[in-house]
Formats: C-alpha cells, structure tokens, sequence
C-alpha cells in the first residue's frame, strides 16, 4: 500500500484476482460461486460482469485506503476475493431483513439498499447489448437482464436438454469409485486391528486344566467310537447316550428326516444337558461335534473330544450357565434340526420335538478334527446362513485363545499360508465376499446364527505338532469366556470384513462401495424420468435448429419475476405409466416360478433344470418382446419407462440388501451394472426422436 501511485490505480479493481496460494484461493471460491450465482440470477450477466469489474471492487478498495492509510496511518496489504463475499453477503442480508433496516456502511449494503443503483449501467444499453451479440443464444446458461429471480433460473436450467448427458458419466463414476473403495479396505489406513468390546470375557485369562489324564479317557472313547462306526443311526445314538448317562449327564435324542432336492435327509441327533452348579438354567451354551464334517468325513476325534470335554466339565463347580453337548449325525440338517425344535420351529412331519431343554443359547462352538493325526492350524469358520455372521467379539475370543494363549496357529477362508500382504488381504476378504453373497451353510455352526446364537466352528487342519489336548484347552478357554458373559453379545460388531484373523473392516467403513454401485441403478432411473416427460426430437426439427442462430423464446413467471428460457425446453407430455409399470411388476413376480421349481426338483434335475432356466434368461426376454409387440405398440417413450421402474427398482433392492448381506448386494451390482446402458434409450430418443403413444 505504500507504494499506490496514481499509475498503480488499477490495483484497485485487480487485488480481489489475487490469492497468497491454492487454499486461499479455493475457500473463496467456495463461499463466492453460491452467491455469485443468485445475484447473477437476480440482475443478469452483463451487469454483475459491470458492478464486479467496477464498483464491488472499486468502492472497498477507496474506503479501505481511506481508513488504513488516512487514519491509522498503517501500512497492511489485503488480497483475495473476500471482499466479493462479503459485499454479496451484504446484499443478501438486505434482502433479508429489509423489512428491520438498520444503518451499516458497506458496498453490499449499500447496493442491497439502493444507494449504488446509479453506479450501474442503465438497462437499455445491456439489452442493446445483448440483442446485437445474441448472448443469450450463444453463451449456455446466460442469465438475461430480463431474467429477475433465481427459482426461474433452476427451472430454465432442469429443462436445459445437455443435464442429460451427465447421468451416464455420473453412474459410470460411481461404480468405478465404489470398486476402487473396496480395493481401498485392505490398506492400514481404512482397515484397523481386532478388539474385545466386551470387557466381561476375558478371554485366555484363566489357566486351562484339560490334559493329562484326560488324554486316556480321550483314547478310550475314540475307540467307543471307532466299534460304532459300521452301525446305523440309532444304534450310534444309543451308544452316546450310554456315555452320558455314565458320566452322570441327563440326555435325550431327536429323530428327523428332511427332503430337499429328491433326496432324503434323515438322522439321529443325541444331546445332553449340564446344569450349573452355579445357575438357575435360564442361559445355556452348547458344545457342537456332528458325527461327520461338511467333508463327509467321520469327525471320529471331535466327538471324542466332546465327550471327554463333557466328563471334564462335569467336574468343575464354577459354570454359570448350563452346557449342552450335542452329537448330530450330520453337519447340515442335524444341528439345524436340532435348533429350529429347540426354539420350536420346526416342522412335526420333519424333526421330532426336544424332550430335554435348557435356557436361552448364549453361544455356540462346534470341534471339527476329522484327521488321524496331529494337527497344525485351526481354522475358524464363521460364516452364516444368508450371509450372517456371528458378534466379532466371539471370533476374536477364540482367535486371542488359539494364537495368543495357546500358540496356534489361525486359519480363515481356507488361507493357510497368510504374510499380511495386501495381496493376501485382498484375497482373503473376497473369498469372505464370496461365501457371505452365496450364503450357503458352511458349518454346524450356520444353523444357529439366525437364531440370535453367535457360533463358531473350530477346525483341525495341516500336519504339526499340536494335538487333541490342545484342541480341548482352546474349547476350555473359550467356554470359560462364554461363561463369565453378563448378557447377550452385543457390544462388538455384527457386519464386518475379515482381512486375517486379527484385521477387520467395519460395515461403516465398506457399506459405501456397494451404496455407490447401488446408486448408479438409481440416477440412471432418474435421468430416464426427466427424459420421459420430454417430447421427442425429430432429425428435420434438430438439423433446423443448428441452422438457425436464433430459436423461440418463451417467458415464464414465477413470483412476479421472470426468466427467458427456449420454448421447446418448456414442452411436455403425459407419460403413460400404466403398460410398463404392469410389465415391470409381472416380470418380477415371475421370479417364483424358477423358485418354485428349483425347491421340488430331484437332484437328478437340478442341472438340466438350471440349463434350462439359463437359456430361458438368454431368449425369453426376446420372446416376450415379440409376442407384447403383437398386441401393443411398444413406443420409446414406454421403453424408457420399463427401463427406468426397472433400473429404480434394482437400485432401491440393492440398497436395501447392501445394509443385511453386503458381499450379496455388491455382487449383483457389479454384474448388473452393464443395465444401466443397455440400449441406452434415453440417447436415442432425444438425438433420434420416435413416436410416443
């Protein structure tokens, strides 16, 4: 400022051009285009581009030059567009509180009382000066001088045809950006370390005792178990319930036959119940060994592990709560037999009722040691029925028992050789993501999630050094955690991504990559809407508008004031909604006829059944076309339609799926991604035209 000459006066207009860097200069860019773009509105192009270039600049500079340099006698630089801010705030609290004027002193103020009208250049030459250059036909989105309120604005730019080129890049956007997010979750920065949130577990705090002895009492039921092999179900139950009895348990059996896919499911399960020394059996926890794994294979040291964990247990006073231990003949539909009659939901003619009950399951763990020999690493699995998975906090107990107390190694989604790298990571998670989106039964353990019980399945796996004892001790560390539990799980997390057993990603930080993909279905359904209630273009008309240089006008009012905006963006038509909403909700109630199917087709079917379903999906949509278009002329205008209720209904399920079964929601996104731009309907129509009926 010391050195303002009268040759340096043009600082006066360019200071607000100058910024000390980015930052500056994008906070106020921030706060000026919003107000910028309502006093454009309101007084149009040419004379905020006069009143910017003039006065706005002008008059702060002088006042500021006054008091700075002719009162304080200071010596203080000032740049930056601010000054643009704070004189249009000025303006709009004029607007605002017109009604309590007060006296301020201030450009903005001044101008929003009037006071600075003059200074303004009159509007007969603005509009000269538009007519002559025809600003409004060549600038997009020129404000006019004629043009007086901002709500007419919006309006002339919602009907401004070139919106609708935005929606295809908008959605493109976000699925690259929703695939890139998850891509993102294996990095430390949006992955973070397990923890216990319930305090009360205390998880590898207690001194496990299971050994020793039991190591003969283990040998001496795996040969019990060995003579029943050959034998059938009932014969099998006998036996186990023999064994409870001897070691002083109350037990009970449960016969069920189940079909599905033709085929007969039918079994014995044998159970026994603990009661606390401790407890008024109102809370249970139950000790899961099926007498064959998901492999088939005969689980012959998880149940004699179980049953040696039974006698063990039945020597300690310090249970709290009751523990049942159940044998199931199979890894499916016994354990989800056993549980539907145990919350009595089962079916009479397919599971028997449970003559033997406790209290309400706290939680689950089911042994899975299906090998002849050592084992080097426990594998966890966790996964639900449907996608559900059991409170993180269950997991983590028994991976902080395993590795941390017991020095096993720990294993999840079959990754046994895991570095922590973010390729493993990467893998590990999408293999979780494909197992929750098939939601399919991946243990025991998945009949007793949508029954609130969180379980686990702990399997033996690879060739090492550690044995049956040691499984008993992590089996014994862990009921010892349930034990101490005060009430249901809750605290921890029940939507979550595994990145290795000590690494998760919350449903807070993941949800938003499938909601981005699930949006695209949506803004694309919206695109089309605005494009339905819009008339078709023909060739002629659009090869005649590009060759004229003025189009027609028309002048809405709205308030009292009004906009100039071209009459052929003001046109609409009736969008007959009744044909393609019908299509649309009968294709989709369609979808239980392929359900029907698939639920009463014999297994020997079901692989010609899905064959013959996937070329349906292929040819049918050909077919329905053909034969709809015999009875009913399928115009553009309802092809957008059946696009747009489609691609809206899609979004809005996605949407609704991505917050219960993630993996699920962004699978189906993923691959049905490509319909947001089958045929684009919407570009054809308005650069073609067509009849619409």
């Amino acid at each position: 400022m010391a050195d303002f000459r009268i040759f340096t006066v043009y600082r006066l207009n360019t200071y607000p051009l100058i910024h000390r860097g980015f930052l500056h200069a994008t906070l106020n860019a921030l706060a000026l285009v919003p107000l910028l773009e309502r006093f454009e509105a309101d007084q149009g192009t040419l004379l905020t581009g006069a009143m910017f270039a003039g006065p706005f600049s002008t008059l702060p500079a002088a006042g500021y030059l006054v008091i700075e340099r002719g009162i304080l006698r200071q010596n203080t630089a000032i740049l930056g567009a601010s000054v643009w801010v704070f004189v249009l705030l000025g303006v709009e609290g004029i607007k605002t509180f017109k009604a309590n004027p007060y006296f301020v002193v201030g450009a903005g103020y001044a101008y929003g009382l009037g006071y600075l009208k003059i200074l303004a250049p009159p509007e007969k030459v603005l509009r000269w000066i538009e007519g002559k250059l025809n600003l409004l036909g060549r600038l997009p989105h020129y404000v006019s001088i004629d043009q007086k309120t901002y709500e007419a604005t919006i309006l002339a730019l919602r009907r401004d045809p070139r919106l609708l080129k935005i929606p295809p890049y908008l959605s493109v956007l976000c699925i690259v950006v929703g695939v890139v997010w998850l891509f993102l979750l294996p990095l430390n920065e949006y992955s973070r370390r397990t923890y216990i949130s319930e305090n009360a577990l205390l998880p590898g705090q207690v001194h496990t005792y299971f050994g020793g002895s039991e190591q003969n009492v283990f040998n001496a039921y795996k040969h019990e178990i060995q003579a029943v092999t050959e034998n059938g179900h009932a014969e099998i139950a006998t036996r186990l319930s023999e064994i409870f009895q001897s070691i002083g348990l109350k037990t009970a059996t449960q016969e069920y036959e189940y079909y599905a896919a033709g085929a007969a499911h039918k079994g014995k399960n044998t159970y026994a119940v603990l009661h606390a020394p401790r407890g008024d059996a109102t809370e249970a926890i139950v000790l899961v060994a099926a007498w064959t794994n998901m492999d088939g294979e005969l689980n012959q040291r998880g149940v004699a592990l179980a049953l040696t964990l039974a006698r063990y247990f039945k020597r300690w006073s310090l249970w709290s709560k009751d523990i049942i231990i159940l044998i199931t003949s199979d890894s499916k539909a016994g354990p989800q037999a056993w549980v539907d009659a145990y919350h009595d939901e089962h079916s009479i003619r397919s599971a028997a009722p449970l003559p033997l009950k406790s209290g309400a399951l706290q939680g689950a763990v089911v042994v899975d040691y299906a090998l002849d020999h050592r084992f080097e690493t426990m594998h966890i699995v966790y996964d639900g029925i449907n996608g559900q998975l059991p409170n993180l906090d269950l997991f983590n107990s028994a991976v902080h028992i395993a590795s941390g107390q017991m020095g096993i190694k720990v294993a999840l989604q079959r990754m046994w050789k895991h570095n922590d790298s973010y390729q493993k990571r990467l893998q590990t998670m999408l293999r979780g993501m494909a197992s929750q989106g098939l939601g399919h039964t991946s243990g025991p353990h998945s009949s007793f999630i949508p029954y609130h019980v969180d379980a686990i399945t702990l399997q033996a796996v690879g060739n090492g050094y550690q044995d049956e004892m040691a499984m008993g001790r992590c089996v014994e560390s862990t009921f010892r955690s349930l034990n101490n539990l005060l009430e249901h799980f809750h605290q921890s997390f029940f939507f979550y991504l595994l990145m290795q057993p000590s690494r998760f990603v919350s449903i807070g930080t993941y949800l938003p990559s499938a909601m981005l993909v699930a949006v695209n279905f949506t803004i694309m359904a919206i695109a089309l809407w605005v494009q339905s209630g819009r008339p078709p273009k023909s060739r002629v008309a659009s090869a005649a508008a590009k060759k004229s240089e003025k189009s027609e006008v028309e002048v809405v009012e709205k308030d009292g004031m009004i906009a100039v905006v071209p009459k052929e963006e003001m046109a609409t038509i009736e969008r007959q909604l009744f044909l393609p909403v019908v299509l649309v909700v009968g294709f989709h109630f369609l979808g239980a006829v392929p359900l029907y199917v698939f639920n009463n087709t014999g297994r020997a079917g079901l692989s010609p059944t899905l064959t013959f379903f996937a070329l349906a999906n292929i040819f049918l949509p050909t077919l329905i076309a053909i034969l709809i278009s015999g009875y009913v002329t399928m115009t553009s205008h309802r092809l957008i339609l059946l696009q747009c209720f489609s691609l809206l209904l899609l979004g809005m399920f996605l949407a609704t799926l991505a917050t219960l079964n993630f993996s699920l929601a962004f699978l189906v996104g993923l691959l049905a991604a490509p319909l947001s731009f089958a045929g684009m309907p919407m570009s054809s129509y308005a650069v073609f035209g067509g009849q619409h009926g």
